[in-house]
């Protein structure tokens, strides 16, 4: 089954120095039939102005993933973690049983986008962490490449639950290929560009959620940059 959310679906928060989409239920937007997708339980796309940020809060039980698409961001965290995230780089914060971080945009000229992204673990109370990796553009060129996995063995970040994450840059007329699994799901959120599926063109924002046995295509119609999460639709909430 393929259901398809586009993004003016999405709920919104904006204020002065914020500008955010949530893909799920998210602060004052709620829809108690968009809660989560499987373990998958955010994606706020944010743009954050120069100098802005969110000042130091606590998280807990959450694998917190960050994707900054443009500009940079400065993450510090209880844990004596103090690191810039740039364009291209993914960081995972394990909140476990409890830890206190902040974000702001490490410019006062220039906004920072970035995708937060959170996924529910498979154990509470774990001992917090921080890994952070970056990918240049060849090597998610026209395929998907694996970013983020439970696989401790494999060269990507790792992710407490049934779930992996893949990026990938598309250019105009090529195409990529997806395969999912009973008991499984896929959900492929568009960054930016064009991207063809059954004859119809989705863009920014827009999100493919696929359940069941099914195989597709999707061809750019434009250059387009795609972030795919690959979960078990069985899970402990």
């Amino acid at each position: 089954m393929i259901t398809i959310k586009k993004s003016n679906e999405r709920g919104a928060t904006k204020w002065d120095w914020l500008e955010s989409y949530h893909s799920f239920s998210f602060g004052e937007y709620y829809d108690p039939q968009n809660i989560h997708f499987g373990p998958l339980r955010v994606i706020n796309d944010d743009i954050v102005a120069p100098g802005g940020g969110f000042p130091t809060h606590p998280h807990q039980n959450m694998e917190i993933v960050t994707y900054v698409l443009s500009g940079a961001l400065e993450h510090k965290d209880s844990t004596g973690t103090h690191e810039v995230i740039r364009a291209g780089e993914l960081q995972k914060m394990t909140a476990g049983k409890g830890v206190y971080h902040s974000e702001f945009n490490s410019s006062q000229n220039n906004p920072v986008h970035l995708l937060q992204i959170w996924i529910l673990p498979n154990k509470t109370g774990l001992e917090p962490s921080y890994d952070q990796r970056s990918w240049n553009v060849e090597e998610r060129k026209n395929k998907l490449l694996k970013v983020a996995s439970p696989n401790l063995y494999e060269d990507t970040i790792f992710i407490n639950q049934d779930a992996s994450i893949y990026i990938s840059s598309l250019e105009a007329e090529k195409d990529v290929s997806f395969t999912n699994e009973e008991g499984r799901g896929i959900y492929l959120h568009i960054i930016s560009g064009e991207v063809e599926l059954d004859n119809q063109v989705y863009t920014n924002g827009d999100a493919i959620q696929v359940t069941g046995n099914e195989l597709f295509k999707l061809k750019a119609k434009s250059d387009a940059e795609l972030i795919v999460f690959e979960v078990s639709m069985n899970f402990n909430k």
